[in-house]
């Protein structure tokens, strides 16, 4: 999707594989997720969850966080989208949107992650996903505002969110 200028441009599948259209977040700050059920860093779901809720009770209508289940790093996101929705609602009472299993890298990767990875590159200017969990965070203008590592908590993002929120 070449002709995309801003992250509301792109419709990745949904967890039943149908269109889930980004448009319908305008005007939302978002924070995109590669998320896996069987990773060292998959207890980040209970994290992003109370951050998910915290914003929501503050900011009701202007945070979303979407996770994309990603099977590529280890093979720590092996079930079907089903079985993925089922484990994170049962083990970490996810209530944001979980979307469907995606590649994050390689000539397969969703159209939505190669925008996000070529607007705000990693550590070294790589262009590509190093692992689960990593954090991509959005503006209200649909432009990517920063990335973080894996190894960043969900809590340690409240202050660039609620930065994001503030800038109407």
């Amino acid at each position: 999707m070449a002709s995309a200028t801003t992250f509301f441009d792109f419709k990745p599948k949904d967890k039943r594989g149908k269109e889930y259209s980004l448009a319908e977040l305008k005007g939302k700050v978002v924070l995109v997720v590669n998320t896996a059920s069987k990773c060292g860093f998959t207890p980040q779901f209970e994290g992003l969850e109370k951050l998910y809720k915290d914003m929501k009770t503050q900011h009701p209508n202007d945070f979303v966080i979407l996770g994309f289940p990603c099977n590529q790093f280890g093979s720590q996101d092996p079930g079907s989208n089903d079985e993925i929705q089922s484990f994170c609602q049962v083990n970490y009472g996810v209530s944001f949107p979980v979307l469907g299993k995606v590649d994050v890298n390689g000539t397969q990767a969703d159209p939505t992650f190669e925008w996000l990875k070529n607007e705000k590159p990693g550590v070294l200017g790589l262009k590509r996903v190093k692992w689960n969990f990593e954090k991509f965070l959005i503006g209200r203008d649909g432009k990517v505002i920063n990335r973080w590592a894996s190894t960043s908590k969900p809590e340690s993002l409240k202050a660039d969110i609620e930065k994001a929120i503030a800038k109407k």
